[in-house]
């Protein structure tokens, strides 16, 4: 394993002495922040990529940018950013704020230069661009869906739902499998099905009813996906009573599907190595009913006030979309006896293949690798102007029982408690959310 480790760093340093690698200019620091990095004594896989990247760029320096202390993300940022010393590579926790705030170099020109970028789906290109203008690079990529148990269904002769299963088979299948009483559910949990469902009644439709402008809470196929949430709530850990979850060793929805106690879960590909490791059944992932996925991004932004944008961004690209990169981050991963955290960004049948080979191979897993273009962005917040007052934040005026002048997360949060009947608020929670984001996009588009 440790082989295979050096074998891809070494051949990165091959490619720097024959020219395949851009030669840096001597004595170049590049600040970098990111919140995957651990400790320096952990020396995890991260941290080992900007070692490898080092190694194979003499005289440049990946200085770390300490992150720590009181404040989130984007207020240490903005501290750093008065003081002028904003990173020259960071990680991005709300890309459209940085755009307004000139953080963002324009990364087009070195962007459509990179043969890596030809391998990056189209949906996450769209992602990292405003206006036309590239504004950072898809650092890593997972794919969000159902994964099945497959033991489980078998066992019940029922067909476990694979990828590509129909909205009509999927809740048969899940529903049939429910016996609360042998503490066996079909789902874990009812909170994802806003997000998925509404796409699957119209393709217009993408994560909670974005349809790339606007929020479509008033549609019909909106409501139909919160129909479905009442509907399968009996399937779900949130539609137990007390005395039922006894019935189960779980204490929460996340322990359901390795516990065997759930047929399915909703999960990221960030969870691919624990079930990897942890799972003592057969399981694959089967996406969105339909054949599709939802799909996470993480975006790299690159500070326009870097001494040396061009080094800037050849860093950037190798911790993200750099097929160069991600090989090394395979066999690092694999030397180390684990599997990789991301998934490819710039998607290929090498880096698939090279990603299957570390994981195992999945029917389903790899079906939806190879079925990436029309997956639904869920990670709006980091993207979307105004996404976060339209989703949670913001407040319509409505009151649901006893809690008064509540915000949308508390809306969507009870939407299957019986407090209130959705379609009552439906237009007013459509129209308010839009205004936000019409009033957001404006104010970006003035920048």
């Amino acid at each position: 394993m440790k082989t295979l480790a050096r074998f891809a760093i070494l051949a990165v340093l091959l490619a720097l002495v024959v020219g395949l690698v851009p030669v840096m200019a001597q004595d170049t620091t590049i600040r970098y922040a990111n919140w995957n990095l651990g400790t320096e004594e952990e020396n995890n896989v991260q941290r080992q990529m900007i070692a490898a990247y080092e190694a194979a760029h003499p005289g440049v320096t990946i200085e770390i940018v300490d992150m720590s202390g009181d404040g989130g993300w984007d207020e240490k940022l903005t501290n750093l950013a008065a003081r002028g010393e904003l990173p020259d590579v960071f990680m991005a926790n709300n890309t459209p704020l940085y755009v307004q705030n000139g953080w963002a170099a324009d990364l087009t020109a070195l962007a459509e230069a990179d043969a890596n970028w030809a391998n990056v789906p189209p949906v996450l290109k769209n992602a990292v661009t405003y206006d036309g203008v590239v504004r950072g690079l898809p650092a890593a990529m997972f794919v969000m869906g159902y994964f099945v148990n497959q033991d489980l269904f078998e066992a019940a002769n029922l067909d476990a739902p694979a990828y590509g299963v129909s909205v009509e088979d999927f809740e048969a299948a899940t529903t049939s499998l429910t016996n609360v009483q042998q503490g066996l559910l079909g789902l874990d949990e009812a909170e994802f099905i806003l997000g998925w469902y509404p796409s699957t009644q119209d393709s217009n439709l993408g994560w909670f009813g974005f349809d790339g402008e606007h929020m479509n809470y008033n549609s019909d196929a909106f409501k139909a996906g919160v129909q479905a949430a009442i509907d399968l709530l009996p399937n779900t850990w949130q539609g137990l009573t007390e005395e039922q979850r006894a019935n189960f060793t779980a204490q929460g929805p996340w322990e359901l599907f390795l516990n065997q106690e759930s047929g399915v879960r909703w999960d990221g590909g960030w969870a691919i190595p624990s079930y990897s490791q942890n799972a003592t059944f057969n399981w694959d992932f089967m996406g969105i009913p339909g054949g599709n996925q939802a799909m996470v991004t993480d975006i790299l932004t690159v500070s326009p006030t870097a001494a040396d944008l061009d080094a800037a961004y050849d860093f950037a690209q190798w911790m993200s979309t750099s097929a160069e990169g991600f090989t090394t981050e395979v066999g690092l991963a694999t030397a180390a006896d684990i599997a990789p955290t991301r998934m490819p960004v710039a998607v290929s049948e090498t880096s698939i293949n090279e990603y299957m080979g570390a994981v195992g191979e999945r029917p389903g897993l790899r079906a939806a690798l190879e079925n990436l273009d029309g997956s639904l962005i869920e990670s709006l917040a980091k993207i979307v102007p105004g996404y976060i007052n339209a989703r949670w934040e913001g407040k319509p005026g409505i009151d649901i029982g006893d809690m008064l002048d509540v915000n949308l997360g508390a809306v969507f949060g009870n939407v299957t408690t019986g407090a209130f009947k959705f379609e009552d608020y439906s237009a007013q929670l459509e129209t308010f959310a839009n205004g936000i984001l019409d009033e957001a996009r404006a104010a970006m588009s003035a920048q």
